[in-house]
């Protein structure tokens, strides 16, 4: 038998990723498109309810107060997404809520001048007023170093070898929402598993009119029907004598998001009241808002590949980034209770459904505002279960964690320098925020304990993620270990040609700014 050649057993680096029905300056029909678009905001929904449903109670406010919450991190959500796909990196990613910003709001939260206010009302608002105070002074951090192209200056020191823990870890370090949330109600979050799984992959070539669409629309077709079977399960009484843990994550009337939504309410800036102003609560959001910023540099690469885009040039990350502080400012403003980031489940949707288009996001924009006005319409979609997302996040998750995998075909991995980076960031990345969880758990308070609070939340949000973590680990190794004899086993020579934004023609087609703004920002 002829030995194999070697065509036969690799594969060229390719720099587009292939097999995709719509990069992201195509589109498909407008139809087709708001169906999509419309996908993008039931997957959105999933943070938006989360994160409110989790802070409002313990700032504490009522059902009516998180439903205000919901509507108004959804509306600034779909601005946001709008300025980002417009002038920021214009990629089709989705700017949502953010988790990295879970630390210094709980201990805003547990602030003594704040818990201890009787009034249950009075101390949800104080605190929403501390929280946005907070946020506003903090978003200054991506506005600077996003407009001034300082970000751009630090992204030269990135190697496709040093972003994998970085987009890697996007994904999978987001892991315990995914089967652990599933294990809350598994008599709807497995089916969904299963069902999302088989439309989008076993079933994919099932086509209407040569339009596959199990595979394009499997997460609204397994949603819609696993919604429908908590429903049928919460009218029947299944769960009337189950726990109370078991009852919150699979009736679809636990929320009570319906009854507390109004039908029209359109969120306005300061609506909370006058933000008040703290230095240690500002200074320990910073540290939220630089975790944003490095979470969001993994998902805009990652985006850029499932979208079938070259890497964007430094500027135009940078550029993203200052949006993303904007998108932050107003996060304060208007008072979401959360800061933004790129929502990582709907840059992986990117990659489950094969389309990549820009329009796409912006429809789903225009959703999201739309349903944040119309609060009724809006909390029925917000009713679905939580395990239902969570089964979802399983695939998408994991799919943009590949993403980032794929980043090693441009290096050299039989080289035990590159073995020794990737493996230490990746393990690094994982192991050290999951012993900062494990020790909050039991502790109550992060490994970061003195008397200095503001510098335990600093400290405790930059370790509690995952992607921070390795990009510490990977840039730092990536760029003191052997750094100058190892430019081609790093990737360099192909990531030379996408540092500048004329290194590649492709460049112009995906980031120039719409309306001729280009010829006012010229690109570096």
């Amino acid at each position: 038998m002829a030995a194999p050649k070697p065509e036969e057993i690799s594969h060229p680096p390719m720099d587009q990723l292939q097999g995709l029905e719509y990069c992201i300056d195509s589109n498909p029909s407008w139809v087709e498109s708001i169906a999509l678009g419309f996908q993008h905001y039931i997957l959105a929904l999933g943070t938006a309810v989360m994160i409110p449903s989790f802070l409002v109670p313990l700032m504490g406010g009522s059902d009516d107060d998180k439903v205000r919450v919901v509507q108004t991190l959804l509306f600034v959500e779909g601005i946001n997404t709008l300025l980002q796909t417009l002038f920021g990196t214009r990629l089709p990613t989705v700017i949502g809520g953010s988790y990295a910003f879970m630390v210094p709001i709980i201990s805003i939260i547990h602030d003594s001048s704040l818990a201890t206010i009787e009034d249950s009302h009075l101390r949800f608002l104080k605190t929403m007023r501390a929280v946005q105070g907070a946020m506003i002074v903090a978003s200054s951090l991506q506005i600077i170093l996003g407009f001034s192209q300082a970000w751009a200056i630090c992204s030269r020191f990135f190697s496709p070898l040093g972003m994998v823990p970085v987009i890697a870890l996007a994904g999978f370090g987001l892991f315990d929402r995914g089967f652990p949330v599933v294990g809350h109600c598994v008599e709807i979050g497995i089916p969904m598993l299963i069902m999302f799984i088989a439309f989008s992959q076993y079933l994919k070539k099932f086509q209407v009119k040569q339009l596959p669409i199990l595979e394009r629309f499997a997460l609204l077709i397994s949603t819609t029907m696993i919604w429908a079977y908590a429903h049928l399960l919460t009218a029947s009484g299944a769960y009337k004598h189950r726990p109370e843990l078991t009852q919150y994550n699979c009736r679809t009337d636990r929320a009570n998001l319906i009854s507390s939504a109004p039908w029209i309410r359109i969120p306005y800036p300061l609506e909370w009241g006058a933000p008040t102003f703290d230095a240690g609560h500002a200074f320990a959001m910073m540290a939220a808002v630089l975790v944003s910023l490095i979470e969001s540099t993994g998902a805009y690469k990652a985006a850029s590949r499932l979208a079938s885009a070259t890497p964007p040039p430094p500027h135009v990350l940078s550029r993203g980034i200052g949006w993303q502080g904007i998108g932050i400012l107003l996060n304060g403003l208007f008072g979401t209770l959360t800061g933004s980031s790129v929502s990582v489940e709907n840059v992986g949707l990117l990659g489950s459904t094969r389309v990549g288009s820009r329009r796409v996001i912006q429809i789903s924009a225009g959703f999201m505002i739309f349903f944040s006005m119309f609060g009724k319409f809006g909390a029925l979609f917000a009713s679905i279960p939580f395990p239902v997302f969570a089964a979802a996040y399983c695939v998408l998750f994991g799919l943009v964690a590949s993403v980032g995998l794929s980043f090693l075909q441009f290096t050299n991995m039989n080289s035990l320098r590159n073995l020794f980076i990737t493996g230490v960031s990746l393990f690094l990345g994982f192991s050290i925020p999951e012993y900062f969880r494990e020790y909050t758990s039991k502790a109550l308070h992060g490994p970061t304990h003195t008397s200095a609070g503001w510098f335990n939340d600093f400290l405790n949000t930059i370790f509690f993620s995952s992607s921070t973590v390795a990009f510490i680990a990977a840039v730092f190794l990536d760029n003191t270990l052997d750094y100058k004899d190892s430019a081609k086993d790093r990737g360099m020579p192909w990531w030379a040609k996408f540092r500048t934004f004329n290194g590649d023609s492709r460049n112009e087609e995906f980031y120039t700014l719409p309306f001729n703004l280009h010829r006012f920002f010229p690109p570096s």
